[in-house]
């Protein structure tokens, strides 16, 4: 999943090395936040949040198999 969010948002921004997701892990959800450049934070989320609420829904599909709750934060 992670290398999923990684892709993804590498094919949006700019500065690609500066890309980083990170893995918090809970009981029953997972929370993957995303580290961009703050010139590439609006390309991310996008114009009324668009791009964001799409990668969003992208990891909720691939993670249905495992069941388990899956959020997206986007940070600068």
């Amino acid at each position: 999943m992670k290398n999923l969010i990684e892709v993804l948002v590498k094919a949006l921004v700019d500065e690609q090395d500066q890309v980083e997701v990170s893995e918090v892990s809970g009981d029953n959800s997972t929370t993957y936040e995303v580290h961009v450049a703050p010139g590439d934070l609006g390309k991310v989320i996008g114009k009324d949040g668009k791009i964001a609420n799409a990668l969003r829904t992208v990891t909720k599909a691939a993670a249905m198999k495992s069941g388990k709750k899956v959020y997206v934060d986007i940070v600068s």
